[in-house]
């Protein structure tokens, strides 16, 4: 009992373990090396059993986990040495770290272990470490890239592999290396690749190796990469396939300008694009390509109203106002006046004024501002503070009262003051700010009035006013009629304006009459048709067929537009703008702008084009900057239309009484006017019977005609031209009759032209002595830009021997038939309009009497000599006889002709020429057995007075 009590007295102590445990644990072993190592200590006597440690508990850890994985053995009772192990094998890239808990039990008070005590329980902590299981594998089997020749590259690709063990030791990649020889490549052990020597795409385009890959326990790589590097040519930033010149062929409609056009960037990023093209057509006619006929030909295409007055006519003189105005040459046969700002004033004449009251009315002129020779401006903006200038200022009576108006440009803005009655107290001024004002290029304004309403039309386009604003009272001005173009007027008791009308009415100080001093507040530029039509305004459609621009910039197809492009355009369509952020679709776009001109013919020439980038990149000081391009566009020539005057013999013959009659003969009765294109080979027929040509007719428009007589100048006392002048006014044409010509003007069809020349007469006068005459016809369209062909008439004019009773008229008939520079090679070429006329071809009685008179010639001569031979012989008989009593007057010998009266049938005229030759050897032989029509008298007077016929 003594030695229990003893033994319960020393056997009362727990064991004892440290409080934390750190472990290591290899993936391919499963003992843990614990720091510090697991000893158990119990301070019970040493006893059997007491003070031995029999166990150790394995608890699960904060985590719940570590328990099932591990266990803890007593190595040795007696010191408490113990041992943790894993039950199986640890995967360190599932779980790389373990904690658990673990508790000591000593033995107790015997074997059974009973009143055993456990001790507290102790964290442990075991890191599995990492065996270098895994090799390298990389992201991608194949790494490509493209770099531009001539340049080294710090980085040109950079190629990745992966290592799957868990530790940094083995998991990382410690260097690569390329495996392929002799390649201008080298790596780095990041992975990035990089050329060694400057790459040439003519010498190797594309270059093809291996690399493989190393982690830090030099376990290499399960398979190797291919990296293949694509050599470009050197890349230069702008636009890649622009073409210099453009060729357009009238009638083809639009036409894309840049068709594989692109803008390479050179892989900089940018996220705003913005191109502008712009297309000059200022050096067509008035600022581009419109219908080339002239004004008044235009209007009248157009249907405009007519009635409109020509402010600045052509000097004449009844035009005389314009004749100190200096003028330009003008492409479309325009006269263009210059006006210098100062002293160049047209002073309209009160007699073309005083047609043009009313308060609806409108006005039109062509404007450029500026000199002949002048570029566009940079210093006119819309602050300029330059003077104002004044177009056209005019005041006119109304019944019984006076309305005034001036057009001015100031800087940028365009002004009408307008001012419905001077006796009223409250004029009105419309402003409007327009860039075409001052970009001293053509333009041309509409203005149209029906006050209070007023609308400006600029080249075809609608534009409202900025501003309408009322300037208070204005003393009355004298009520006066006057109107000056490029200036304004001004006197002591006209128009003196309040102070508070700062914008003035720029009348300025004149003397009556005198048109040349100076005007500081003129206008200085360029006008050109200047008309006032006083009445109902035009409609739009009209002015836009008047003055809208056949050619310009367009867009293909608005529907291909990407998302964010945007484009606009100009109102004259010569400036093109598109923007957007995507690269691909903007060259899409580019490739969508297209130039059209929908003239059928197009005026030839070359029209400039220029293309003008702007980027903004995300980097703006590295951003790229694109040089402006400049090409041009060549508009052909178009296909010229074949314009064929025929239906009129190259001769016309009738007796002269039928030209003396009241109206004349017609020239042309049988005119035929034919206007085509030239002929096209069609190849789809050429194998084809009957069909190898195709006439592209078209719808044409002539728009003048001239009749000219050759020679001399027709005679007005004698003969003249006369038109039916009721079919001339009918169809709105306009003539000009002359002793030098006849000329009818004006856009009509050619069915038209047709009835007015076959209208055209020929009248002479009685009694008058001409044999022929000869006309010259020709026609032409787009004003004279095509013409016909000349087609030219002999008129001949056949003479009875009744009515040439004269030796004078009979010497002039000869005369003129025998005139060698009509006949020759002509005889073929004679037509007769009628044949059952009474009629006499002068042409082949030319070519009979030609050849009957030099027989006669012969035998006058012949006869002469033995007659003088004859009377020598008698002289030497007789030895005295009187002389001269049988001598004939050599000076009275007269030879008649008598023409033919009447043609002989064609037939007749077809005889061969053995026939011909034989019949006029017998009417030179025996003149009394010739017929009337081929009889030629030889009439001799002697002194006795008594006449011999041979």
């Amino acid at each position: 009992r003594a030695l229990r009590l003893l033994f319960l007295l020393f056997a009362g102590h727990k064991p004892w373990i440290e409080t934390e445990y750190q472990g290591i644990v290899m993936e391919n072993d499963n003992t843990v090396l614990l720091n510090p190592p697991l000893f158990a200590l119990d301070k019970d006597a040493p006893l059997h059993y007491a003070g031995e440690i029999c166990g150790f508990r394995v608890h699960n850890g904060p985590s719940g986990s570590g328990s099932v994985q591990f266990e803890a053995v007593v190595l040795d009772r007696s010191t408490g040495e113990g041992l943790v192990r894993s039950k199986e094998p640890l995967d360190c890239e599932s779980q790389r770290e373990h904690s658990f808990t673990i508790q000591a039990y000593d033995c107790g008070e015997g074997p059974d272990g009973v009143n055993s005590k456990k001790s507290h329980k102790a964290t442990v902590h075991v890191r599995v470490n990492d065996v270098n299981e895994f090799s390298p594998v990389f992201v991608e089997r194949r790494y490509e890239a493209s770099v531009s020749e001539g340049r080294l590259f710090d980085r040109i690709v950079r190629v990745e592999a992966l290592d799957a063990d868990c530790s940094p030791q083995y998991s990382q990649i410690c260097f690569y290396d390329i495996i392929t020889p002799n390649v201008p490549f080298a790596i780095d052990n990041d992975g990035n690749i990089k050329n060694t020597e400057p790459l040439d795409s003519k010498r190797q385009r594309v270059h093809t190796f291996w690399v493989t890959a190393f982690d830090c326990g030099k376990n290499r790589a399960q398979a190797d990469a291919q990296v293949v590097v694509t050599v470009k040519p050197s890349c230069k930033p702008g636009w890649i396939g622009w073409t210099k010149r453009v060729e357009y062929t009238p009638g083809s409609g639009s036409i894309p300008l840049f068709p594989s056009l692109h803008l390479e960037t050179c892989e900089e990023t940018v996220w705003n694009i913005q191109a502008t093209v712009e297309l000059q057509t200022g050096h067509i006619g008035k600022g581009c390509d419109r219908d080339s006929y002239s004004d008044r030909s235009v209007r009248r295409l157009c249907g405009a109203v007519r009635g409109e007055v020509d402010l600045l006519p052509p000097p004449s003189p009844a035009a005389n106002w314009t004749s100190a105005l200096p003028t330009l040459p003008s492409s479309d046969s325009s006269l263009i006046f210059s006006f210098n700002g100062s002293n160049h004033v047209a002073v309209v004449p009160d007699s073309v004024v005083s047609a043009l009251s009313g308060d609806h009315f409108t006005l039109q002129l062509w404007m450029r501002r500026g000199g002949a020779n002048i570029q566009p401006a940079t210093t006119q903006t819309r602050g300029s503070r330059k003077e104002e200038e004044t177009i056209v200022c005019s005041t006119v009576r109304n019944d019984d009262s006076f309305s005034h108006y001036s057009l001015s440009v100031h800087g940028c803005r365009l002004s009408l003051f307008y001012w419905p009655d001077v006796s009223a107290a409250r004029p009105v001024k419309f402003l409007w700010k327009l860039e075409q004002v001052c970009d001293s290029e053509w333009h041309h304004l509409s203005l149209s009035v029906q006050f209070p309403s007023v609308t400006l039309y600029v080249d075809g386009v609608t534009f409202d006013p900025a501003l309408i604003h009322d300037n208070g009272a204005i003393p009355n001005p004298a009520p006066r009629q006057r109107m000056f173009i490029g200036a304004c007027w001004g006197e002591t008791n006209m128009l003196r304006v309040s102070s508070k009308l700062k914008e003035k009415l720029y009348f300025l100080s004149e003397t009556e009459g005198d048109t040349k001093q100076h005007h500081p507040r003129g206008y200085h530029g360029l006008l050109s048709g200047v008309t006032v039509r006083p009445g109902s305004v035009e409609p739009h459609s009209v002015v836009e067929c008047l003055y809208a621009c056949r050619e310009g910039l367009d867009f293909g197809d608005l529907e291909t537009l990407g998302s964010g492009m945007k484009v606009h355009v100009n109102p004259s369509q010569s400036v093109l703008v598109l923007e957007g952020d995507d690269i691909e679709s903007f060259n899409r776009a580019v490739q969508q702008v297209t130039y059209r001109n929908s003239l059928r013919f197009a005026t030839p020439g070359v029209r400039p084009l220029k293309l003008t980038t702007s980027l903004r990149c995300f980097n703006e000081e590295s951003c790229l900057s694109l040089k402006q391009l400049e090409g041009y566009l060549v508009v052909l020539q178009p296909d010229a239309p074949q314009i064929s005057l025929s239906g009129v013999g190259p001769h016309l013959a009738r007796p002269a009484p039928e030209f003396e009659g009241p109206r004349g003969v017609p020239l042309f009765p049988e005119l035929r006017i034919v206007c085509s294109l030239s002929h096209a080979v069609n190849t789809a027929a050429q194998g084809m019977e009957g069909g190898a040509l195709m006439s592209d007719a078209v719808a044409h428009t002539l728009d003048g005609c001239e009749v000219q007589p050759l020679g001399e100048e027709l005679n007005p006392e004698r003969e003249e031209l006369l038109v039916d002048m009721d079919v001339v006014r009918e169809r709105g044409l306009e003539i000009i009759n002359t002793t030098a010509y006849i000329a009818i003007t004006g856009a009509e069809s050619i069915s038209v032209y047709e009835d007015v020349l076959r209208s055209v007469r020929y009248r002479l006068a009685k009694g008058s002595a001409r044999f022929e005459r000869r006309f010259r016809l020709s026609c032409s369209e787009m004003n004279g830009r095509y013409t016909s062909n000349e087609l030219t008439l002999e008129v001949n004019f056949l003479h009875s021997l009744d009515s040439l009773y004269h030796p004078s008229h009979l010497l002039a008939s000869q005369q003129q038939f025998l005139h060698p520079s009509h006949h020759a090679g002509e005889l073929s070429g004679h037509t007769l309009p009628n044949p059952h006329r009474n009629s006499v071809v002068p042409g082949a009685a030319t070519v009979i009497i030609m050849v009957c008179v030099g027989f006669l010639v012969v035998m006058v001569i012949l006869g002469v000599f033995r007659i003088r031979s004859i009377h020598r012989r008698g002289e030497g008989a007789r030895g005295g006889a009187k002389e001269g009593s049988s001598q004939w007057d050599d000076s009275a010998l007269t030879i008649i002709v008598n023409p033919m009266e009447s043609y002989e049938s064609r037939m007749g005229i077809s005889a061969d020429t053995e026939g011909e030759g034989e019949e006029d050897e017998e009417v030179a032989e025996s003149p009394d057995d010739a017929s009337d029509d081929q009889r030629i008298i030889i009439k001799k007077e002697g002194r006795d007075g008594n006449a011999r016929r041979y």
